[in-house]
């Protein structure tokens, strides 16, 4: 053998390399993940396999960022990529550039994995469940402020309580990042010392869509609040994981403030009710109190001082007659008070301030509630009582 024939290791390896990546640009390629490990750096590394064969796979962060689920062990993946060398150890991988799971089978086997897993942990039990309180002052909401759901939670807590505070924390609810956002909205609200109930949540959708919603960081963050979460996801037949962990489930958004908030009727229900009853009691101990006073008065014992029985009855009966009236009149001023209380709650419906012929200005989505705030030469809506106009500038 001629000293023309005999290749260095370098130059076999650079040789490898350019046959093995030139002839598979690019590939899809399906399998199962083991020995997944997310690097500090954010890179992925991982093997896919089959019941055959198996190969090492690497994912750039840069790549991994728009992937929407966390992958993990025994999950059947499709990948796309393209074959690489690494001739320093004369090693060949899969360099992935994006991922998807093979089919919603996959996705409904790592909701069960990580439900069985959480429910083992005791994250959904009802010892850890905290108590959603009956008249919350201010509400806290993590969901995308362009969706349907967010417009659902503002239309219901104007209806029902319009005296409550809403703090938005926005977040994106689907596609990658989407965990990540929620949980950081979470964690923002959690910073906050006045809120007393959050809403997590977002319309309905596929497995795929609502896949924020099972992610583990999620499920964890969620259970970690200090402030009881209230979770809404979906429609009603949807479940995912924030819901097992969650303090309370509701089956959609709408519903979800309805749980959070009182309503003004029946408050001012429960108030009248309370002072006719309250009433009733009182003329029920007095009319008690004055047939024990007759019974004793007709017993044998009192019936020689006879006129001495009937003055001091007669008494009673006048002092009965005051407490009867100043209780009449107290009940007049409690109605008094009561109709004064619902003025003013009254006094806060936009709908009846827009009779009086009021007008709100809305300019870029948000209404102007300050002549600074109105930008000159742009476009605005007005909102009338009956109808709503666009302003062209």
């Amino acid at each position: 053998m001629s000293g023309k024939n005999i290749l260095t290791v370098s130059s076999l390896s650079k040789i490898i390399k350019e046959i093995l990546e030139e002839s598979l640009p690019s590939f899809s390629l399906v399998g199962e993940i083991s020995n997944f490990k997310a690097h500090y750096s954010g890179h992925w590394y991982f093997t896919l396999k089959d019941s055959e064969a198996q190969i090492s796979c690497t994912m750039w962060k840069g790549y991994n960022n728009y992937v929407f689920f966390k992958p993990e062990d025994g999950m059947k993946v499709i990948i796309t990529g393209k074959l690489t060398v690494y001739p320093p150890r004369g090693s060949y991988q899969v360099d992935i550039r994006s991922m998807k799971p093979a089919g919603e089978g996959e996705l409904q086997a790592a909701f069960e994995r990580l439900k069985k897993k959480l429910f083992e942990e005791g994250l959904f039990d009802d010892v850890y469940k905290k108590e959603i309180p009956t008249f919350p002052q201010k509400i806290g909401i993590v969901t995308s402020i362009d969706g349907a759901a967010f417009k659902d939670l503002i239309s219901v807590a104007q209806r029902r309580y319009p005296l409550i505070e809403l703090v938005i924390a926005p977040a994106k609810v689907q596609g990658a990042g989407a965990a990540e956002s929620i949980v950081n909205s979470i964690k923002q609200l959690n910073q906050l010392n006045d809120i007393e109930v959050i809403i997590i949540g977002r319309g309905g959708g596929s497995i795929e869509d609502l896949w924020a919603f099972n992610e583990e960081v999620v499920a964890r963050t969620i259970f970690k609040s200090n402030i009881p979460i209230i979770s809404a996801v979906g429609h009603e037949i949807d479940f995912t994981i924030s819901d097992f962990v969650a303090d309370l489930r509701a089956a959609t958004p709408t519903a979800a403030m309805e749980l959070a908030t009182p309503d003004m009727s029946d408050i001012n229900t429960y108030i009248e009710s309370f002072i006719i009853n309250a009433y009733d009691s009182l003329l029920n101990k007095i009319d008690f109190a004055n047939e024990s006073l007759i019974s004793i008065i007709d017993s044998y014992g009192f019936r020689q001082p006879l006129d001495n029985i009937r003055r001091k009855s007669l008494q009673v009966k006048n002092t009965v007659y005051r407490i009867e009236n100043n209780l009449n009149k107290k009940f007049v001023n409690f109605k008094s008070t009561l109709n004064l209380l619902k003025a003013k709650i009254d006094s806060h419906d936009v709908e009846k301030t827009l009779k009086k012929g009021f007008v709100l200005v809305n300019q870029q989505n948000k209404f102007v509630i300050r002549g600074e705030k109105f930008v000159s030469g742009e476009a605005f809506r007005l909102k009338f009582f009956d109808k709503e106009i666009e302003v062209n500038s």
